[in-house]
């Protein structure tokens, strides 16, 4: 029993008489709900007029700023989806501008050089002309030696088989009707 009178004592000295955990003692309710309401209100207050808007113009700030940066970035992406077009028109212009001059130069080349072969064709067959004229007359020279040395070899060589002498006059006519 003493712990009895130790638990009832403490709480008479304690100035409660019910013994009731104070927050939950129905008789302090309505003060409690006062406080409340005055507290929740207080605060909404201050959320609601300083804190909430000054968030609101921070995540506008925020938002307008990622709205301009995706604004500027997709600026910069047509710009350089553009130049790209550009480049590749412009290197597609110039690989068949260099087609082209590549095209002309080969045809004057080729024209160039189909006028110089017909000249050195020309001057070679003037030249294959003129040697073939001096190879017939040099031939023609020859072939009067030839007859000369014939006519004298053949006459040596009836001098020494019929030990007689032969005349130019009877060799010349004896090749001569050889001949034809």
């Amino acid at each position: 029993m003493a712990t009895t009178e130790t638990t009832e004592s403490t709480g008479a000295k304690g100035g409660h008489e019910s013994g009731a955990f104070p927050p939950l003692d129905s008789s302090s309710f309505p003060s409690q709900l006062f406080w409340l309401v005055i507290f929740f209100g207080a605060l909404y207050f201050l959320m609601s007029r300083l804190v909430l808007p000054k968030l609101g113009a921070i995540l506008a700030t925020r938002k307008a700023q990622i709205d301009g940066d995706m604004a500027r970035a997709q600026a910069l992406k047509d710009e350089t989806e553009a130049a790209v077009r550009h480049y590749e028109k412009a290197l597609g212009d110039a690989k068949a501008n260099a087609n082209d001059i590549a095209r002309d130069t080969k045809s004057k080349v080729t024209s160039e050089i189909d006028g110089e072969q017909a000249t050195l064709d020309g001057a070679l067959a003037k030249k294959i002309k003129d040697a073939e004229a001096r190879v017939a007359k040099a031939k023609a020279k020859a072939m009067e030696s030839v007859e000369a040395i014939a006519g004298e070899s053949a006459a040596d060589i009836v001098s020494s088989l019929t030990g007689g002498k032969t005349t130019k006059a009877a060799v010349a006519k004896a090749i001569a009707a050889s001949k034809g």
